[in-house]
């Protein structure tokens, strides 16, 4: 008799409550509670349909609070433990701690990097990196298109949240991710990674300059993740996904624990907010956080 193994899915959905949340077996395993939201369970209405989870998109804020409370009762935490950044679009780290709980989780103004936290931090300036090594610190990343990542060393304790577009891509957020970590005593052969959904590679068309800026980056390598778009001359399609991948084999970390999701944003199969479908449009948002004692 011939046995058949099969590999265990990258992620899996489940439910908490009204929510739908995108889990990484692996990630459970390694002693990090890690999810992605769908966009179910939620009190929004209209482009921000239901779980919207950005306070700043144009939707009704008391609604957008309701999100939040509902996220971290699915979550098993309290909102304050979150803490939220200002993301703009670069390779800006910060490492937050227990002094940094509720940053952003209520008023917009104290988020990571804004300017009206600089009295917290002692710093300002965006941040697309949340990196910790404190245990029920929900580090929280928000995107509708852009690649949701999470990294964890299990032997060093430590954990990091990645915002990556196109332009943190080229900036290199991922590896800078990977060297606070390293700061902190992460080794990239230890992490294990999580990717989460994105604009999928068949529908994200770039220009000649992001085409530029990525060959810039990645040089000969760039060929694996961008290829000319049949249907628009001129024009290109790029795959965050594989580009993401690369950046952190490059960095370090082994092919085999970069767990990428096969499910992108957009309107097919419709079950996260993609900002290239609708604008105005809602936020899903990447939690995680260190599990006290670590593996179940």
């Amino acid at each position: 008799m011939t046995s058949h193994t099969t590999s265990p899915p990258s992620t899996a959905f489940r439910t908490a409550g009204d929510l739908r949340l995108l889990t990484w077996p692996a990630l459970d395993a390694s002693g990090v509670d890690a999810v992605v939201t769908a966009r179910s369970g939620g009190v929004s209405s209209g482009p921000y349909e239901s779980l919207n989870l950005s306070l700043s998109v144009g939707d009704d804020q008391g609604c957008v609070r309701e999100n939040r409370r509902r996220l971290a009762t699915a979550f098993g935490a309290d909102l304050g433990d979150f803490v939220f950044a200002r993301q703009v679009h670069g390779a800006g780290v910060r490492v937050v701690a227990d002094a940094d709980r509720g940053a952003g989780a209520y008023p917009l103004d104290d988020a990571i990097g804004n300017a009206g936290e600089a009295g917290r931090a002692g710093r300002a300036g965006g941040v697309d990196a949340l990196v910790t090594t404190s245990p029920g610190v929900v580090l929280t990343i928000l995107t509708a298109d852009c690649v949701p990542i999470v990294l964890h060393d299990p032997a060093a304790g430590v954990l990091a949240c990645v915002h990556a577009g196109w332009r943190g891509t080229v900036a290199g957020v991922t590896a800078a991710a990977l060297a606070a970590m390293q700061r902190l005593g992460a080794r990239p052969a230890d992490v294990t990674v999580g990717i989460g959904p994105a604009i999928g590679a068949d529908r994200y068309q770039v220009g000649p300059d992001v085409h530029e800026a990525v060959t810039g980056t990645f040089g000969p390598a760039a060929a694996g993740f961008t290829r000319p778009d049949p249907s628009a001359p001129g024009r290109w399609l790029l795959d965050l996904w594989a580009a993401n991948r690369h950046a952190l084999r490059q960095a370090g970390v082994p092919g085999l624990r970069i767990h990428t999701t096969d499910i992108p944003t957009g309107p097919d199969p419709g079950h996260f907010f993609s900002d290239r479908t609708a604008r105005p449009c809602g936020r899903l948002a990447l939690v995680a956080r260190l599990r006290p004692g670590g593996a179940r």
